[in-house]
């Protein structure tokens, strides 16, 4: 029985059994997470990627600017004095001030005034919203900083150039007169050119030359041939004055 078990439990010599059950020693476990250092961990935290919001989808909302907002009644009135003052004057400049003192603005004003020239004062946004779908729409890149409008009911250019020349610190950036823009260099220019009245008088004293040479020219002709008929009546006259004095003779 014994030598039984053991020819069936000891291995043959050559055989390998299928399964060997093999003993490991314990591991030593070396490598042990070490803390992060406090400074690390904070510098961590500061650069940590954060991904943006969603978005909205387009859509969901409506959209903000389609609401019909109402202006404050001030901006209204500002509104409606602007477009009384562009309507009824016929010149309007605009001069950009670079910080005029109280008693500079002061003494403009009254030199202005003896020329019939006066000065507004206007909010850029105010102007800005009013002359978008306006004529004036072209003086849009002018309203920009601190500016003032001089406006008057007759075109006076030449007045109002030779008055800003004593105030360097108010520049003027452009002007529009008889509803057609202008720039500065070209307002210039337009100061340059006689008045209405010079141009007028100049006007009917060409009309009048002309019609006079007209008329001179209508009555040469006729005057012309009324001398050479009387000229040829006068040479028929004295000839027969000089054959009257023979025929006398023979009847004699």
């Amino acid at each position: 029985m014994a030598a039984t078990l053991c020819a069936k439990f000891l291995p043959k010599q050559g055989w390998i059994p299928l399964v060997q059950s093999v003993r490991h020693g314990s591991k030593a476990v070396t490598r042990h997470r070490k803390p992060v250092h406090f400074l690390k961990q904070k510098l961590l935290a500061v650069t940590q990627y954060i991904p943006p919001p969603r978005g909205i989808p387009r859509g969901a909302y409506p959209n903000e600017n389609t609401k019909a907002t109402e202006d404050h009644p001030f901006i209204l009135l500002l509104k409606k004095s602007l477009k009384n003052t562009l309507e009824d004057n016929k010149m309007v400049a605009v001069v950009q001030n670079n910080s005029c003192n109280a008693e500079d603005m002061l003494n403009l004003k009254f030199r202005l005034h003896k020329h019939g020239i006066t000065v507004k004062f206007f909010p850029n946004k105010v102007m800005r919203s009013f002359m978008t779908d306006s004529i004036y729409c072209n003086l849009l890149p002018l309203i920009i900083g601190p500016n003032c409008l001089l406006v008057s009911k007759e075109p006076k250019a030449k007045e109002m150039l030779m008055t800003l020349r004593a105030f360097p610190q108010l520049v003027l950036l452009g002007a529009c007169i008889d509803k057609k823009i202008m720039s500065a260099q070209g307002l210039l220019s337009y100061s340059k050119l006689p008045s209405l009245t010079v141009v007028q008088g100049e006007l009917v004293s060409g009309l009048m030359m002309l019609t006079s040479q007209t008329a001179s020219m209508l009555q040469r002709h006729p005057a012309h041939l009324s001398a050479l008929l009387q000229q040829y009546l006068e040479q028929q006259s004295s000839k027969n004055n000089a054959e009257d004095p023979p025929k006398a003779e023979q009847a004699a």
